[in-house]
């Protein structure tokens, strides 16, 4: 029993001299090529699968396609609870492997899965009670409110493996292993693309079901996702006391992450009612852009992801060289990318846009806003990359503020103030607001890099 007890602590000891080594002294750049490719991957087939599936429903209904577009806010507060609260575990738990302590890190791992079933019980009986309110809020054809509020309904009583696969992914990802989740999201992916089109359409025995098969085939994928992320997440439950103890860590890391989601489901249902006083088919165009932006902007997305336990880690260890440094490699990787995007929203929108649609209506509206919104891809490199840092640094406040500046204090007005110009003004929106956010979030770090110079100076100096 001693020499399996001594094995245990040597191989334990082994892991984290290697997290030190790798997160702590490693060079930046290999850190993110490490563990930025299987999230990116992760996240392409996760893109891939918002594209597929919103191919079929279209092909399904027009007025099918205008459901997902209403209902895509509700599934981002989905995302917001469940990913910001498991981004406060991930943020966490990176603090307290730099601090050698293991098991704080993992009595937050094991409340985060409390957490989650909780969090995933309220959002159930609230959803299923405004979902008919909002919907009509949203939509006006009789067909796109009902396929709206079938869809609706059941992804969102549905969603617990959503709930649970968000918090252990970020379990896993505190320690450096991205894989697994990768792995989870991709076969979560491939069943839900498989089953969408045999529950959609009623290919085989199965049943047709128009749009309850694309929210049942959604649902099937996120349990897949959390079944096999559950291995190696799935962590200890701590005593009540320590529970609470850590709930109030892990909402103080990670509250802004989903105030940024949150504020993100705003304002996209305050566009959607600002478009729909003009047509349901220029609130399909604004949902055709999100499909086709969660492909564009998976490297950046992907390095949110990425530079979060990174940060944590080495602003935990005083190392602000390597913060500065790791920032430094994520705008120059997004910036890069993001120009592909650009190139494709400007020169090419109608390609994009007849993957799913046919109706010249979306066509006309989407001809002139999609290249509009893609001239703000560069601008919002920073605008969303600056309130991830200064999350991951503890500084929350100021995350909040980016992200509300971004979503609530510039978007917002501003959109509603061309709509009263015309259609067609109102994606000006996104180029200034991206402009006004990244600029602010640019200052805000730079007085931060200022800081942190200050402090090696007078260390130096000591």
């Amino acid at each position: 029993m001693r020499l399996a007890s001594h094995l245990k602590k040597t191989i334990s000891m082994k892991n984290k001299i290697s997290e030190s080594e790798f997160f702590g002294r490693e060079r930046i750049g290999k850190v993110l090529l490490k563990i930025a490719p299987p999230v990116m991957l992760a996240q392409l087939i996760q893109a891939l699968y918002n594209i597929v599936d919103s191919f079929f429903v279209g092909k399904y209904s027009d007025a099918a396609l205008t459901a997902l577009t209403v209902i895509f806010p509700i599934q981002l507060i989905i995302v917001a609870l469940a990913v910001g609260t498991g981004v406060g575990v991930n943020t966490y738990m990176a603090r307290k492997f730099a601090q050698d302590k293991e098991n704080d890190a993992f009595g937050a791992a094991g409340t985060g899965t409390v957490l989650a079933l909780i969090t995933w019980a309220v959002f159930s009986i609230i959803s299923t009670i405004l979902m008919r309110p909002y919907v009509m809020a949203s939509a006006k054809t009789p067909l796109a409110i009902e396929y709206a509020i079938t869809y609706g309904n059941i992804v969102c009583i549905g969603s617990l493996g959503a709930f649970l696969e968000g918090n252990w992914t970020k379990v896993h990802q505190a320690r450096g292993n991205m894989r697994l989740p990768m792995i989870a999201q991709i076969v979560g992916a491939a069943v839900n693309i498989a089953f969408d089109p045999l529950l959609i359409f009623g290919i085989g025995f199965f049943p047709e079901l128009g749009v309850a098969g694309a929210a049942y085939a959604t649902v099937l994928g996120q349990i897949v996702a959390a079944i096999i992320t559950c291995f190696g997440g799935l962590r200890k439950f701590p005593k009540l006391k320590d529970m609470l103890h850590y709930s109030g860590r892990i909402y103080k890391y990670g509250y802004s992450s989903i105030m940024q989601q949150a504020l993100y489901t705003v304002y996209i249902v305050a566009l959607n009612i600002i478009l729909a006083g003009f047509s349901d088919a220029a609130v399909t165009v604004l949902g055709l852009y999100y499909k086709w932006q969660s492909f564009f902007f998976i490297p950046l997305l992907g390095l949110q992801t990425c530079i979060v336990p990174v940060l944590s880690f080495n602003f935990a260890r005083g190392s602000y060289d390597r913060c500065k440094n790791t920032m430094r490699d994520a705008f120059l990787i997004s910036m890069a990318f993001m120009s592909l995007g650009i190139i494709c929203f400007v020169f090419f929108p109608d390609a994009a846009i007849g993957l799913f649609s046919s109706s010249s209506e979306v066509h006309d509206i989407g001809r002139i806003a999609f290249p509009i919104i893609g001239a703000s891809f560069i601008s919002a490199v920073f605008s969303l990359i600056m309130p991830v840092f200064f999350q991951a640094i503890g500084n929350g406040i100021t995350s909040l503020l980016l992200s509300l500046t971004r979503q609530i204090f510039c978007l917002l007005p501003i959109f509603w103030l061309f709509s009263l110009i015309g259609l067609n003004y109102t994606w000006i929106a996104f180029p200034v607001s991206e402009t006004i956010a990244g600029g602010i979030g640019l200052l805000l770090y730079f007085r931060q890099v200022r800081k942190w110079n200050k402090t090696l100076k007078t260390q130096e100096n000591n």
